[in-house]
């Protein structure tokens, strides 16, 4: 099982790091007086940080057979799905707010006015992100509790 929570964080970790290509590609100083992102910079950076170190922490685990890695990563993939959390109800809100505009005749996508940059996201690699995470952290936390484990 703790094999296959490294394997699901990876595949998490990868999209993850495309949404996050993707709003940095997107994102603009220039026009954010106009239309500011709904992830404020800190938050992204803190939550891939905090990713990285986890999966760095866990590969520790699989080496060493710690236990204290195995708790250390369950720690800091709360901290990390918190964030996380945060940033998708705010995605999620503000591609909401943005249909009912589409809807009610104001800018559209194609439009030449500013965009905040995590309207570009994919939606199916933001709900693969969400439900790779959601495993990663049922995996993590059951490799934790030595559930399954002989």
């Amino acid at each position: 099982m703790a094999v296959l929570a490294l394997v699901s964080w990876l595949i998490t970790a990868g999209g993850g790091l495309y949404l996050l290509a993707v709003w940095l590609i997107e994102y603009d100083r220039e026009f954010q007086t106009a239309t500011a992102t709904r992830l404020p910079i800190p938050v992204i950076g803190t939550h891939a940080l905090l990713a990285v170190t986890g999966l760095a922490v866990w590969s520790a685990y699989l080496v060493l057979d710690d236990d204290r890695l195995a708790w250390a990563s369950v720690a800091i993939l709360a901290f990390v799905t918190a964030l996380g959390l945060a940033m998708a109800a705010r995605w999620f809100r503000a591609r909401r707010e943005a249909a009912a505009s589409i809807q009610q005749g104001g800018p559209s996508a194609t439009a030449h006015e500013p965009v905040p940059p995590e309207r570009a996201f994919p939606l199916p690699v933001v709900v693969g992100h969400g439900i790779f995470a959601a495993a990663t952290v049922i995996l993590v936390l059951l490799t934790a509790l030595g559930v399954g484990t002989s």
